[in-house]
């Protein structure tokens, strides 16, 4: 079959993404034309299926690719249990997959709790945790997501709406790692247009998600997912407003954010090292403490050294703060980090800082403890 444009942008960009992650040819063999089968035990990749336009489309190609190299391609359906008849749409996908040669095709059905954060995080995170067993238990290499270059626009236009700075417009990276599995989003530079393309080019059937909104005509209700509303109302206002496509040139601005993110979060990182020490740490990172080497005690879950961190740039210093809240599974605010980086700089005897799940930071001399209510009083 002869290869459209739009299929050989999506074979390259696939071919360069696996590259990256060090999944590349299994052996010479996979160079030579005709199709060739994997071994039994080569690596194996997942793609992450929906049943929508993009990820029937990532399935195909991924097949293609992955056959090409010599890697084993599979798929992995998760059903959140959220819309009427989702069983079905998951087994029809999986059905898909399957007639175009992946394997293992898997379905998870998963129960979506809320947090307090919405539908929309609920399910993502619980997805999430599901696909990192789903790798775990099949040992897959990596885990293959189709975002698109229009969903990284709508990324950052959310980014913007929901918080601020550059971690705001910096979207999805291209890859990272949770639960230590490795997860890929090979298509950030492919259109959904290509997406849609490549479904008629291979014939392939997809489904839609109704909450997606392709079938509502004009302006989408307010109960609608907040994607699918900035999706059809507001990247068309900001297009009709410019007057072209806005949707590439906010990917390729996420793009750049994005490096710049990622170069401050290793500079934070490498500072964290110096000027945070954590529950549970070891004797070879203590805390100095009125020129005292002291272990954390129980009570306090993480220790920042104030004289070490006064010294960065406050971009550094605020990350190293928000970074080591998050290690200890605090999901503080950015006023709330704004207030601990001012017991850094601007510390003149004031109050501990209350943070959320009944945790609060105190200063004494130079180091702020991170504790539980309560705690502090002890020290």
């Amino acid at each position: 079959m002869p290869y459209t444009a739009r299929l050989r942008k999506a074979v390259g960009l696939l071919r360069a993404a696996l590259a990256e992650a060090g999944l590349e040819r299994q052996s010479p063999e996979f160079a030579r034309h005709g199709e060739h089968a994997a071994a039994e035990d080569a690596p194996l990749v997942l793609v992450a299926c929906s049943g929508g336009r993009d990820s029937m489309a990532l399935a195909a190609v991924a097949r293609i690719v992955c056959a090409s190299l010599g890697l084993r391609c599979g798929a992995v359906i998760v059903d959140h249990g959220m819309q009427d008849g989702s069983d079905r749409i998951a087994e029809a996908a999986a059905s898909r997959c399957r007639t175009l040669g992946l394997a293992p095709v898997l379905v998870r059905p998963i129960a979506v709790r809320e947090s307090g954060e919405g539908p929309e995080a609920a399910a993502r995170e619980a997805r999430y945790r599901e696909l990192v067993a789903v790798a775990y238990e099949s040992r897959a290499v990596a885990l293959l997501l189709a975002h698109t270059m229009d969903d990284q626009a709508e990324t950052m236009l959310i980014g913007l709406l929901r918080n601020r700075g550059t971690d705001a417009l910096a979207g999805m990276p291209a890859s990272f790692t949770r639960g230590g599995v490795a997860f890929l989003r090979p298509w950030l530079a492919l259109a959904r247009a290509d997406t849609t393309g490549i479904c008629a080019d291979l014939d392939l059937e997809y489904w839609d998600d109704p909450t997606n909104g392709e079938s509502v005509v004009g302006e989408l209700p307010r109960d609608y997912p907040l994607r699918s509303r900035v999706r059809h109302d507001l990247l068309p206002a900001i297009a009709r407003f410019a007057g072209g496509d806005m949707t590439r040139h906010l990917a390729e601005s996420a793009e750049l954010a994005r490096r710049d993110k990622d170069y401050l979060d290793e500079c934070a990182d490498r500072v964290m090292a110096r000027a945070v020490t954590f529950a549970g740490e070891s004797a070879a990172s203590p805390v100095i403490d009125g020129g005292m080497a002291r272990i954390i005690d129980g009570a306090t879950v993480l220790t920042i050294d104030a004289r070490t961190l006064e010294a960065e740039h406050p971009a550094i210093r605020a990350r190293v703060i928000a970074h080591a809240l998050e290690r200890a599974g605090i999901a503080a605010g950015a006023a709330q980090v704004d207030a601990i980086g001012r017991l850094v700089t601007d510390w003149h005897g004031q109050g501990a800082v209350r943070l959320p799940r009944g945790y609060s930071a105190n200063r004494k001399k130079h180091v702020i403890r991170v504790c539980q209510d309560g705690a502090h009083a002890n020290r």
